[in-house]
């Protein structure tokens, strides 16, 4: 019985859950019930992964109406990876949140903050597995209008405007992704994205060729793209990501920073090899000729920026544009390598990245700030900290046997199977100056001294430390043991181009 609906139980249990960590009242309650959720979900989302790779495409119908009048939920494997993704890292997050929440929020809130970590998680969930334009942007918003509220729980002032600039941001790339599911939904009269996509490739009554080839069609495509671009921070609409990593709690940060692009990424891809069907947008608009040189631009100038940064999760931020950049560039190339690429760079961001957070959240946690001038030799007295930092770092570059190795080399694979030499030089080059931010970071950390006369300081609780491990050790397994995430990723990539193959 629950594997039959499994898919609507991976996001309506942790939004049921929501309403009731407030109920509950008290953060220790609201906390276990919102882990057993996450961890629920996470159970259903390998389940999901496990039966889409055996059966292809799962589909369920809500309320009994058959699409494309009812709404659909449909998986196929890539809203597949992303979902496991997603409930994942909210597995290893929720466990760290138990002494991070007490030390960053207050406590009166910490039952609204488990609350709205669900929704969040919630809405997330959605956008994997609808297929239904209009559902998506309902998912996408009931996230968005959680991840604001996240932000700016905590005790910094500074995050209450990063979050507004964020909302005001956010809004504007809905706004657009629903003009231009409005332009879609003028053309085809269905808002199923299958279906739009059927309707999108038959012949015009005009005869003058097929339906994606309309000026109205056009249009929605352009309102739909710049839309996600907004949303995955593709530079320059990046500017809202900064502050919100660097300002909100340092759970918050981990979470969002291994998950929210993501997702996005994905409702890109739900536009470009799904919405437009058999005619991808990048025959319609010179998608190829504006995305892969603003990913070149912002994977540079996001990196350079970071080298001159002085706190580490406003560097950690900017190194995000940077990754998202390697990830816009895949898909940009249009080509099956490039896509797969992009999708195993996204497994592999999202381990590293959050590795990377909940190691400054520890940090955070005993010393109270992240600026570098007042982390001189904290890494010597937190040893395991300091070597998952270092491990999340070195992936972040990188390195051979951790996991962004491998993800960078199949995206360099796929650049130079394309014979873009100029690409690949770039790809390198922007490797090659986070060696310059990340290594300035370890430095700080463990090769300089201690201020004199600063009080000692001790490991973070082993309730944020372990699931640090974890991920980090995911950094070298990923590196060592990749050939089950590369091929999963090819599988997905596969079934993409698949899909709008003429």
């Amino acid at each position: 019985m629950i594997a039959e609906h499994a898919i609507i139980l991976v996001v309506v249990l942790p939004l049921l859950v929501a309403p009731l960590c407030v109920l509950l009242g008290r953060g220790t309650l609201a906390w276990g019930a919102a882990t057993l959720a996450v961890w629920s979900s996470f159970g259903l989302a390998l389940h999901l992964l496990g039966r889409v790779l055996e059966e292809g495409v799962l589909r369920y119908q809500l309320g009994g109406w058959a699409p494309p009048v009812g709404i659909e939920y449909r998986l196929d494997l890539a809203g597949a990876l992303v979902m496991t993704i997603v409930t994942a890292i909210g597995a290893v997050v929720l466990p760290y949140s138990f002494a991070s929440v007490r030390r960053e929020i207050d406590e009166h809130r910490h039952a609204w903050f488990y609350a709205c970590l669900l929704l969040c998680f919630a809405g997330l969930l959605g956008i994997t597995v609808t297929g239904d334009a209009f559902n998506l942007f309902v998912s996408l918003e009931i996230s968005s209008l959680a991840t604001y509220v996240l932000v700016s729980i905590g005790r910094d002032r500074r995050a209450l405007t990063a979050a507004f600039r964020y909302l005001l941001l956010g809004t504007v790339g809905a706004t657009f992704y629903l003009i231009g599911v409005g332009f879609l939904y003028q053309m085809t009269g269905t808002l199923n994205m299958e279906d739009m996509a059927r309707i999108l490739t038959e012949a015009r009554p005009d005869g003058l060729g097929p339906v994606h080839s309309t000026k109205t069609v056009r249009a929605a495509l352009a309102f739909l793209t710049v839309g996600t671009f907004l949303k995955i921070a593709l530079f320059p609409l990046h500017v809202w990501l900064p502050n919100v990593y660097a300002y909100a709690p340092s759970v918050v940060s981990a979470f969002l920073s291994a998950t929210a692009t993501k997702v996005a990424i994905l409702v890109l891809l739900r536009v470009f090899y799904t919405v437009d069907g058999k005619a991808t947008p990048f025959d319609a608009l010179p998608i190829a000729d504006t995305m892969v040189p603003l990913a070149i631009v912002g994977a540079l100038v996001a990196s350079f920026v970071a080298i001159y940064q002085r706190d580490v999760k406003r560097l950690l931020a900017y190194s995000s544009i940077a990754q998202v950049g390697y990830m816009a560039i895949g898909i940009g190339l249009a080509t099956q390598a490039g896509l797969a690429a992009s999708l195993l760079h996204m497994i592999n961001h999202a381990i590293m990245k959050g590795t990377l957070f909940l190691a400054v959240g520890c940090i955070v946690y005993r010393v109270g700030q992240t600026r570098l001038e007042g982390l001189r030799g904290v890494g010597r007295e937190m040893p395991l900290t300091s070597t998952a930092l270092v491990l999340g770092g070195l992936s972040l570059i990188g390195v051979p046997l951790t996991a962004g190795f491998v993800s960078k080399w199949a995206l360099l694979q796929a650049v130079l199977a394309d014979s873009h030499w100029i690409v690949a030089a770039l790809i390198l080059l922007s490797s090659l100056l986070s060696i310059l931010y990340v290594g300035q970071v370890i430095h700080v950390l463990l090769l300089r001294k201690r201020p004199p006369g600063a009080a000692p300081i001790q490991e973070a609780p082993l309730w944020m430390v372990l699931p640090t491990l974890v991920l980090a050790i995911g950094n070298l397994w990923f590196g060592i043991a990749s050939d089950q995430a590369a091929e999963v990723s090819r599988q997905a990539a596969e079934f993409l181009i698949r899909e709008v193959a003429p």
